[in-house]
């Protein structure tokens, strides 16, 4: 698929980060806010709602130290597996939201765009894979050069 648009991968996993960073700080308020009620209310402990929305804010750690290390990674075919892996789990979400909770509006909002943004982003770096392919690297370039000085 021809697309105009470049778009690094990088910038998918800044749009991910952003997005796991807002479901983070959201659940975690939401989390904070659940166990002080629990606590007034029944003097201590922790209630299945709290350890729910905590465990969702240690996920989405977890997953915004990932892409910040998938960030590293030089080799575009990886970027696209990665990709195709991000694609799928944000539009998982979108639809399991959609399923479960539509009235959550923003989530779904944000969920779509993401994975939206994936999308367009993989296809963008099937172009440029593609594109790798016909071009040379400065080293076989100079190897080049060299066989050609020898004979």
């Amino acid at each position: 698929m021809k697309l105009k648009i470049k778009i690094k991968p990088k910038m998918s996993y800044y749009v991910s980060i952003l997005v796991s960073t807002i479901v983070l700080f959201y659940f975690a308020y939401k989390g904070v806010v659940a166990y002080l009620i629990h606590r007034e209310l029944y003097g201590g402990g922790l209630d299945t709602l709290v350890l729910l929305r905590a465990s969702i804010s240690g996920i989405m750690l977890l997953l915004i130290l990932l892409f910040f290390q998938f960030t590293k990674i030089p080799d575009l075919k990886s970027h696209r597996t990665i990709l195709r892996g991000i694609f799928i789990g944000w539009t998982s979400v979108f639809v399991i939201l959609v399923i479960v909770n539509l009235s959550s509006f923003y989530f779904v909002l944000l969920t779509c765009l993401v994975s939206l943004f994936s999308l367009i982003t993989l296809f963008s770096l099937e172009d440029q894979i593609k594109e790798e392919k016909n071009t040379l690297t400065e080293k076989e370039i100079y190897l080049l050069q060299q066989l050609a000085k020898k004979k």
